[in-house]
C-alpha cells in the first residue's frame, strides 16, 4: 500500500514498488463503502455522480458478474437471534434493545469486486445484519473489520476510486495516482496505518466488525445520543489465512456444526466534540461503552439460495429509536446500494441459468 506515513524506527520504510504492490494487493478494499461514491439526488448537474453512474464505475473496474452484488459479492448467508440484555433500553426506544430475542438474517462477506476472488485477496471482512422487531420494523446495518473509512466525503471516495482504478494495459493502478491522492488527503492516514498491519484472517468468527459511521439513539423522552457500534467476537485464536483459495465459508460451516457463534454488540457513546459526521476520524480517549446483548448465529446457507440474497442492507433502514447521523456517506451509501440492488435482482434468473464458474471482466 502506498502511504505517506513516517517510517517506524524499528522497521525500514517500504520502497515505492513495495508500497504499490501492497496497494494493488488489497486495492479493492476501498470498496468497503462503494455506495458512498453516490449522491442521493439523481437530478444533479452532469459533472456530479448519480447512484447509477457510480455503479457503472465499479462494473467498469471490476467486470460484470450477473446476479452478484457490485461490492462485497463473495459471501455467505447466516441466521440467528440477537439476545438483548436490556442494557441499552435506556438509550433507545427501539424494540431491539428491550430485553428479549430478535430474529436476525445476516451476511458475512469478502470486500472485493469479483465473487470468485480468493479469500486472501483482502484483509477486510464484512458483516451485514437485518434485525426484525416484533412490531415489524427493521434495523439493517453493514459493518466492516476496519476501524475507520479511508476518507470522509462522497467526493473524496470518487477521487479515490479514480486514483486506484486499474490501467487497462497493466491491470494495476497508475503508480503516480495513488501517492498523489493520499498526499492531497491526509485524513486517510488512520486507514493507511490500519492497512499497513492488516492481514487476511482464517475465519469470519474471530473478527470484530465496526459500524464506522455514527448513528443517533433516541430514548422514549426524545433524548439523543450519538454512538458507533461494534460486534466483538466470543471466539478467539485468530490465525493467518491458509494457503487456499476458498476457506472462509468452510471454516464457518465447521464452527457452526460445533455450536452457535457469538458476538457482543458494544455501543460506544460519543463524547462532546467527537466527530459524528466524518467516518475517517477515530474517537480517541476514554469513552463510555454499553454491552447491549449478544448476537447468536446458529446456521448458514449459500448466498445464492439463502434468505440474505434478496436483502439490500441499506444502512438507513432503521427502526424508531435509531436515526442516521449527518455523515454524508450514509445517505450516499443508501442511494447506490439501491441502484446495485435493482440491477442484481433483475439478473437472478440469468445467474441460475449459467454454470458456476469464474467470469473474466
Amino acid at each position: 500500500m502506498i502511504d505517506r506515513e513516517p517510517p517506524y524506527p524499528h522497521k525500514p520504510p517500504l520502497s515505492a514498488p513495495a508500497k504499490l504492490a501492497r496497494l494493488a494487493g488489497i486495492g479493492l478494499i476501498v470498496l468497503v463503502a462503494a455506495g458512498a461514491f453516490a449522491y442521493v439526488n439523481g437530478s444533479l448537474d452532469p459533472q456530479r455522480l448519480t447512484p447509477a453512474r457510480v455503479v457503472d464505475v465499479f462494473e467498469h473496474n471490476n467486470g460484470v458478474h450477473p446476479g452478484y452484488r457490485r461490492n462485497h459479492p463473495k459471501g455467505i448467508c447466516v441466521a440467528g437471534d440477537f439476545e438483548s440484555n436490556g442494557a441499552a433500553a435506556s438509550l433507545s426506544r427501539a424494540e431491539v434493545f428491550a430485553s428479549g430475542r430478535t430474529p436476525v438474517i445476516g451476511r458475512l462477506a469478502l470486500p472485493t469486486g469479483n465473487p470468485f476472488s480468493p479469500d486472501s485477496a483482502a484483509p477486510l471482512r464484512s458483516f451485514a445484519l437485518q434485525f426484525t422487531q416484533p412490531n415489524g420494523q427493521q434495523w439493517r446495518t453493514g459493518m466492516n473489520s476496519m476501524p475507520v473509512f479511508p476518507v470522509g466525503t462522497p467526493q473524496a471516495f470518487v477521487d479515490l476510486q479514480i486514483a486506484t482504478a486499474p490501467d487497462p494495459k497493466t491491470g494495476k493502478p497508475d503508480p503516480a495516482k495513488p501517492p498523489a491522492f493520499f498526499a492531497a488527503h491526509p485524513e486517510a492516514q488512520p486507514f493507511l496505518a490500519w492497512v499497513k498491519t492488516a492481514k487476511p484472517s482464517a475465519s469470519f468468527v474471530t473478527e470484530t466488525y465496526n459500524s464506522v459511521n455514527a448513528f443517533i439513539l433516541v430514548d422514549s423522552s426524545g433524548k439523543r445520543q450519538p454512538v458507533r457500534w461494534s460486534l466483538v467476537p466470543h471466539a478467539t485464536g485468530a490465525s493467518p489465512a491458509p494457503d487456499a483459495k476458498d476457506y472462509l465459508d468452510k471454516d464457518l460451516t465447521e464452527k457452526l456444526a460445533a455450536g452457535p457463534q457469538r458476538w457482543d454488540l458494544i455501543l460506544t457513546l460519543a463524547n462532546a466534540g467527537d466527530p459524528i459526521n466524518d467516518a475517517s476520524k477515530a474517537w480517541s480517549g476514554e469513552h463510555k461503552t454499553v454491552n447491549a446483548g449478544t448476537l447468536v448465529i446458529n446456521g448458514d446457507t449459500a448466498q445464492l439460495d439463502g434468505d440474505c440474497r434478496d436483502i439490500n442492507f441499506d444502512p438507513l433502514i432503521l427502526p424508531s429509536g435509531i436515526e442516521g447521523s449527518d455523515d454524508p456517506l450514509l445517505a450516499a451509501r443508501s442511494a447506490a446500494y439501491a441502484a446495485s440492488y435493482m440491477r442484481r435482482t433483475a439478473e437472478v434468473d440469468q445467474l441460475k441459468s449459467e454454470p458456476a464458474q469464474e467470469k473474466q471482466p
